[in-house]
């Protein structure tokens, strides 16, 4: 299959959709925990998470453009504090529920039966039952004037994981945790590690990681 720009752009909507969010390969699948200025809790899965630095320890995310009542990023906005929580292979069915156009008045936290969950120093609400969960403070947002989606930078104020997963050099082993990913708009996978790779230099060959 050969495609160019004009061939994508005449596909039809739906199947332009899924061809193009495949085309990017495995993506991290994660559920983002908010709650309104009136104690009010909403939870949206989300694959556009990603690294943005880790001085200061910076995760974006991209949602779509706000035309439309998007509750999560609201919230975001009006609180500025809100949670990430990685998807497992318990929970990744209840998750994609939450994706589901539930009424304003509906949290998706009571509809799918995960379970909210609040840390003390935190105000935005967790996923119990998810393995690593990162709560976060809203630092710079942007409409991207292509395609109006808007980018959320947070910045990362609280983690919970288990010891036993994080290693020595502070590597995180998510497979240990049962993390899961997500491809296209609705297809989920296991992971299986091949290996950890020693840092790369130019005189040195490729080595696996002792």
């Amino acid at each position: 299959m050969i495609v160019n720009n004009q061939d994508i752009l005449d596909l039809p909507e739906r199947y332009r959709a899924h061809f193009i969010n495949s085309l990017s390969g495995y993506k991290s699948a994660n559920l983002i925990g908010t709650r309104d200025l009136n104690g009010k809790e909403n939870l949206s899965i989300v694959s556009s998470v990603f690294h943005l630095g880790a001085n200061p320890p910076l995760l974006g995310v991209i949602f779509r453009p706000h035309s439309v009542r998007r509750d999560t990023l609201e919230n975001i906005l009006e609180t500025e504090t809100y949670t990430i929580n990685h998807v497992n292979s318990l929970i990744w069915q209840e998750a994609h529920q939450t994706s589901a156009r539930y009424d304003e008045d509906q949290s998706e936290f009571n509809e799918t039966g995960l379970t909210p969950y609040y840390h003390e120093s935190f105000e935005a609400p967790f996923v119990a039952q998810s393995q690593v969960k990162i709560g976060l403070k809203l630092r710079q947002h942007q409409t991207i004037e292509l395609n109006k989606t808007v980018l959320v930078i947070g910045e990362i104020v609280h983690v919970e994981v288990a010891d036993i997963a994080v290693k020595e050099d502070g590597f995180i082993n998510l497979e240990q945790l049962d993390t899961v990913a997500v491809s296209g708009l609705d297809c989920y996978h296991t992971t299986s590690k091949i290996d950890r790779l020693e840092y790369a230099k130019p005189d040195l060959p490729v080595t696996r990681k002792a």
